[in-house]
């Protein structure tokens, strides 16, 4: 049965939610699946704005057939080629044989390499132009690597309305309410929008930044992006977020410590670090890498502002849940942060050189205080290191 929902005059949700999903891309896990969103203007002439995945695909035709209401489909604007918005494009096309699909010049060659779709027949728009539906009027702007890089976003100037493609989504499925509200999207859908951000679109902070640039001073009104909840007049604070985020800068003051553990004696100098910190009045948080998924690790890291790896020494190298979430920050240009280490080795500890190398070759990164080295376990020498690096990193939030 269909379950559309009317967003404002002319404009019908018409995506579906996959519960069921595990992992969003095949890589990072979702708690609550997803939502492919999609959707209907209907005016003089109407437009579909994107498909969804074939997870959805049934409920997905339904809507679309319900909110036509027996009207032809006259439109089909791709904003983004990634199948898990454009799987359904073939039997759209087939169903609706009329239907012209509006897409910039790169993504009608990638519809043609992924569903063997004629570019030729597609109506290539670029930044600037626009389609007239009637009294509505569409005016597109390229959006290139936020986060593929033949994204369009395009903006409906009768009712304010700008679609998003992939920018401002979120993982989750959307659990009844269509509309975010900033309040409750603060307390139970941020930490899973910030790391939807960070590994899927953070690598392109320059990217993100010129397409924020085209779209902030329009007259926003609504926000329909292709995964999570619909904004309206609080968008505002997620705007903010996105400017921040893709900044590179921190989003929050304080301490998050990284740590990769053999026998515990490694994460044993981490908590002795978190207790200093705390007692001192520094915010801290300790995450231990082999416990932990790393979107989640890499989300928290560009969340603070000073971030500690606490790394064993393992095969000669960094420990390998450690070596990875670096490896993995460094791919999504990591940058703007201090940093401190501490290394364990049970006869000869390597990892501090190591990681320090990784770290210290990302953009305008800061070490704060003397890596602290241990052989094997904690001993009082140690704890005196410990403190040492805690008070040189507390200093940093003095002023």
């Amino acid at each position: 049965m269909n379950n559309t929902v009317l967003i404002s005059e002319d404009l019908y949700y018409i995506g579906a939610s996959d519960f069921r999903l595990a992992l969003f891309e095949n890589v990072y896990p979702v708690k609550n699946g997803a939502s492919y969103n999609s959707y209907l203007l209907k005016d003089e002439k109407t437009v579909l704005f994107d498909t969804v995945d074939h997870a959805v695909e049934e409920r997905f035709f339904e809507n679309l057939v319900s909110a036509l209401g027996g009207r032809k489909l006259d439109y089909l604007v791709v904003h983004h080629v990634e199948p898990d918005h454009s799987s359904c494009i073939q039997r759209v096309i087939r169903e609706f044989a009329d239907v012209k699909v509006v897409t910039s010049q790169k993504a009608a060659l990638m519809l043609s390499a992924y569903f063997g779709f004629d570019e030729k027949q597609a109506t290539i728009v670029k930044a600037g132009d626009t389609l007239s539906t009637g009294k509505h009027t569409l005016r597109f702007f390229a959006a290139p690597m936020v986060h593929w890089p033949e994204v369009l976003m395009s903006f409906d100037e009768y009712s304010g309305t700008l679609f998003t493609a992939d920018a401002f989504g979120s993982f989750g499925a959307i659990e009844g309410d269509l509309f975010a509200k900033w309040q409750q999207f603060e307390r139970d859908m941020l930490d899973e929008a910030r790391r939807y951000y960070f590994n899927i679109v953070g690598k392109y902070g320059v990217q993100v930044q010129n397409a924020l640039k085209g779209v902030r001073d329009l007259p926003i009104r609504t926000v329909c992006p292709l995964h999570g909840q619909i904004w309206k007049e609080e968008f505002g604070y997620f705007l903010e977020k996105y400017d921040l985020w893709s900044s590179y800068a921190p989003e929050e003051r304080g301490v998050v410590i990284f740590c990769g553990s053999v026998y515990g004696h490694t994460l044993n100098a981490a908590e002795i670090l978190a207790t200093a910190l705390a007692g001192k009045g520094v915010p801290v948080k300790v995450y231990d890498t082999s416990k932990t998924e790393i979107s989640y690790l890499l989300a928290e890291a560009f969340r603070y502002s000073h971030v500690v790896f606490a790394a064993a020494t393992y095969n000669a190298g960094i420990f390998v849940n450690v070596e990875r979430l670096i490896a993995d920050l460094k791919a999504h240009n990591f940058q703007n942060r201090k940093y401190s280490l501490i290394e364990s080795g049970s006869w000869a500890p390597q990892s501090g050189k190591l990681m320090e190398a990784e770290l210290s070759a990302l953009k305008n990164m800061q070490k704060v205080g003397e890596t602290v080295s241990m052989l094997a376990s904690v001993k009082a020498e140690t704890v005196e290191k410990i403190n040492a690096l805690a008070e040189a990193i507390a200093k940093e939030f003095s002023h």
